[in-house]
């Protein structure tokens, strides 16, 4: 087995990106990857290699981001956001936006877990199997919830 440093290098970015799709804000993402690194090494023991590390990563991950959120509620009231972005600034934002972004927000759209599956498939390297065992279900079940995700994408592409 790799030495925890090493196990840092070759995962801290597979896992910051992981959060970032979830949440969409770089500080979240690099204080759950902290976090998820942190647990790991408090319980790399009970670490049984039944699946990839990235995999048992993510679900710390996951599990970490879900208990984030639970504590902290994310949505800021309008009247406060008002007072932190300037409306130019929000304006010049709004227009700055190309497809990438509408797809992110259609993808936002989307009721968990398709919303994590779809992201997770489109933003990482993962196999159908390892997200799949991230959300301990089957190969079979990501599959048919990514596709689903994907058709329901689509059809929002159509009418909007």
């Amino acid at each position: 087995m790799k030495n925890l440093e090493d196990i840092y290098k070759e995962y801290a970015n597979i896992i910051y990106k992981y959060v970032y799709s979830l949440s969409n804000n770089k500080d979240i993402a690099e204080e759950i990857t902290q976090e998820t690194f942190l647990i790991a090494v408090e319980n790399i023991k009970k670490f049984r290699g039944e699946c990839k590390i990235s995999v048992w990563l993510c679900q710390i991950a996951k599990h970490s981001f879900f208990k984030y959120i639970k504590k902290r509620k994310l949505e800021i009231p309008i009247e406060e956001a008002k007072d932190l972005v300037d409306e130019k600034v929000l304006i010049d934002e709004i227009c700055k936006r190309d497809e990438t972004d509408r797809l992110l927000n259609k993808i936002k759209k989307l009721k968990e877990p398709m919303q994590s599956v779809v992201k997770l498939r489109l933003e990482t390297d993962f196999t159908f199997k390892e997200i799949g065992r991230i959300f301990g279900k089957t190969e079979n079940w990501a599959k048919v919830v990514f596709f689903r995700g994907k058709e329901r994408l689509k059809e929002e592409n159509k009418n909007g």
